[in-house]
């Protein structure tokens, strides 16, 4: 396939959109106070990076929807080896001798430096959210013959983004020992909603850019069910 310039920037900003995501997550943001108390609480915060990683998956849903779970997977892979990158620079930057009179090191070690299981979570629920919200909507598009656009969508964020927010709040958070149980599933529970709210809202945008890139490319790919192997990348 002769990838085009319209290509080239849907990776682009789904890639920015990731590394941005994972450096954002490490705070943690005060959304609304509840005039009642939600398993064990009326205060709802949620990572700060709510606010953008969700965009990663309207890029996700147009990368599969146009060029095909193939295409898809291998930017999926593409975007963890470049987080991986990230990771790596930041960890050596960080290891460097700081000049005597330069006194944010502690900061620096706090906010880019994130501790193991932030990084251990934000990598596993990469791949686990991202594989699953591609392999479903890849699916529902042979089940449903391309139609219902919508419901694609927001079925694939369901389930994409129900094991991203489980699955990283319960590592980054959990392991840690940071927060306990009900506080975790709470904000697992209300991320996952948030995501969901965002990709029905983003569904108009969603609509108009499938429908532009694949006038432009002269592209729908169907993928048969059993081409949805997220590691034949690597075959």
């Amino acid at each position: 396939m002769r990838f085009s310039g319209a290509f080239v920037v849907v990776v682009a900003l789904f890639i920015t959109v990731l590394l941005a995501s994972n450096i954002t997550a490490v705070k943690l943001i005060h959304i609304v106070t509840l005039p009642f108390s939600f398993l064990g609480s009326d205060l709802v915060f949620l990572p700060a990076a709510i606010a953008i990683f969700p965009i990663s998956y309207i890029f996700g849903d147009v990368l599969t929807e146009v060029y095909g779970f193939r295409v898809a997977r291998s930017v999926i892979w593409l975007g963890f080896g470049c987080n991986a990158l990230l990771v790596l620079f930041l960890w050596v930057a960080g290891l460097m001798p700081a000049e005597v009179f330069w006194a944010d090191q502690e900061a620096y070690d706090t906010i880019l430096g994130q501790v193991r299981w932030v990084l251990l979570g934000s990598f596993v629920a990469y791949l686990v959210g991202e594989f699953s919200n591609s392999m479903v909507l890849a699916w529902l598009k042979g089940v449903t013959q391309g139609r219902f656009l919508w419901l694609r969508t927001i079925s694939s964020t369901v389930v994409g983004q129900g094991f991203d927010s489980f699955v990283f709040i319960f590592i980054a958070f959990g392991l840690s020992g940071v927060l306990g149980a009900e506080q975790l599933f709470r904000i697992a529970l209300i991320q996952w909603w948030a995501k969901i709210a965002y990709e029905a809202l983003a569904t108009p945008l969603t609509y108009w850019v499938v429908n532009y890139l694949k006038r432009r490319e002269q592209l729908d790919v169907y993928d048969t069910p059993r081409s949805l192997n997220p590691l034949a990348v690597f075959a």
